[in-house]
C-alpha cells in the first residue's frame, strides 16, 4: 500500500461535494476510498482544464488556480485534452465500482487504467490481501500509471491490451473503456462468482468517443447472468472494437429494449426472437440464464 494515502483536506472537507444524493444507491465503501487517495498525485500540477457533467455541452474551463480543491468535486480531469482523454468523474466510477461487491482480499483487473487513480482506490479497497492488474494500452498513460502507483504493493501494472493466458481468475473486472465486442479473454479469466463491468458503446461521429450502457455480467456456476446498470459516455477501447460489432451494437440499441436483457450465451446457437444482441462470440439474450451459458426459454 501507499505512504500517499493521507490527503491534504479531511473526509469531512471532502464529502459533502463527493457524497451521493439518496437517490444514487451508492455503498459507502467506494466514498470512503475515494477520500484516501491524493488526486492531485495522478492528474498532473495545476490549473487543470476541468468539466462538469451539466456542463459537458460547454466543454472545458480551466481552474483559476493550482489548488487541489478543485479536484474534490464531481468533476472529469482532462488528461489530453485535444483527444478528448479525462480522469473520469468521480460520482460515476464510485457507482460503476460499487456494482463489482468489491472487498478485501478481491482479485481486481482494471481494463483501461489510465494514470492510475481509480486503480489506487480500488487497491486502497482490496486492502494487502487483495492484488490489482493494471491494463492500459497507452505507453504513455502506462508509464505515468506505473510511477503513480509505484508505492502500493498490491498492483502491478503493465502497458498491454488484456491479460495473459496465466492470469486470473478475477474476482472483478472493470473495462475502463467503451467497446462494441467483448473480449473472450474477459470472460475466461473472470473466476466463479466474479463480474466484469462493461460499457458497450456506439461512436460519435469522427470522434474516438462513445456513448452506450454499462454492461455487468456475472459468473455463478456456469451461469452467466447479465444486466445493463446505467448510461455512460467513455472513451474507446482499442482492441474491442469492430465495424460489425459496432453495427449490432447501433441496430441492437435503437430496439429501445436494452432493459429486458437478461443473460450472456456463449454456446452456439441461431439467432431467435430473445436475442437482444446476436455476435459471433457471445449473445445478449432476453432469456433467463441458466448453465453453461445457455438460457431458459
Amino acid at each position: 500500500m501507499s505512504d500517499k494515502s493521507g490527503l491534504m483536506y479531511s473526509a469531512a472537507e471532502l464529502d459533502p461535494p463527493f457524497a451521493p444524493s439518496t437517490g444514487d444507491h451508492v455503498s459507502i465503501a467506494p466514498w470512503a476510498h475515494l477520500a484516501a487517495v491524493r488526486r492531485e498525485d495522478f492528474v498532473g500540477p495545476g490549473p487543470w482544464q476541468i468539466m462538469r457533467s451539466a456542463d459537458i455541452s460547454e466543454g472545458y474551463e480551466q481552474t483559476p488556480d493550482a489548488n487541489p480543491v478543485h479536484l474534490y468535486d464531481l468533476v472529469t480531469v482532462a488528461l489530453d485534452p485535444e483527444r478528448l482523454l479525462n480522469n473520469g468523474e468521480p460520482a460515476s466510477l464510485a457507482r460503476w465500482l460499487d456494482q463489482l461487491a468489491i472487498r478485501s482480499g478481491t482479485r481486481f483487473l482494471h481494463v483501461g487504467s489510465g494514470v492510475g487513480y481509480y486503480t489506487a482506490i480500488v487497491a486502497q479497497a482490496v486492502s494487502r490481501a487483495g492484488y490489482v492488474l493494471a491494463l492500459e494500452v497507452d505507453p504513455t498513460l502506462a508509464q505515468r500509471a506505473a510511477r503513480n502507483l509505484a508505492d502500493w504493493s498490491n498492483i502491478e501494472v503493465r502497458c498491454a491490451p488484456g491479460p495473459e493466458s496465466s492470469d486470473g481468475p478475477f474476482d472483478a473486472i472493470f473495462v475502463n473503456a467503451g467497446a462494441t465486442d467483448l473480449d473472450m479473454s474477459w470472460l475466461d479469466r473472470l473466476g466463479e462468482r466474479g463480474r466484469l463491468l462493461v460499457p458497450l458503446t456506439v461512436s460519435l461521429p469522427e470522434e474516438e468517443l462513445g456513448f452506450g450502457q454499462m454492461l455487468l455480467v456475472e459468473r455463478s456456476d456456469s451461469h452467466w447472468p447479465a444486466r445493463f446498470v446505467g448510461p455512460v459516455g467513455i472513451f474507446h477501447c482499442k482492441g474491442a472494437r469492430s465495424e460489425r460489432g459496432e453495427q449490432l451494437l447501433r441496430a441492437s440499441f435503437g430496439s429501445r429494449k436494452e432493459g429486458l436483457v437478461a443473460s450472456l450465451r456463449r454456446d452456439p446457437h441461431s439467432l431467435d426472437p430473445k436475442c437482444w444482441l446476436h455476435a459471433a462470440s457471445f449473445c445478449l439474450s432476453k432469456r433467463s440464464p441458466s448453465p453453461n451459458g445457455q438460457t431458459q426459454h
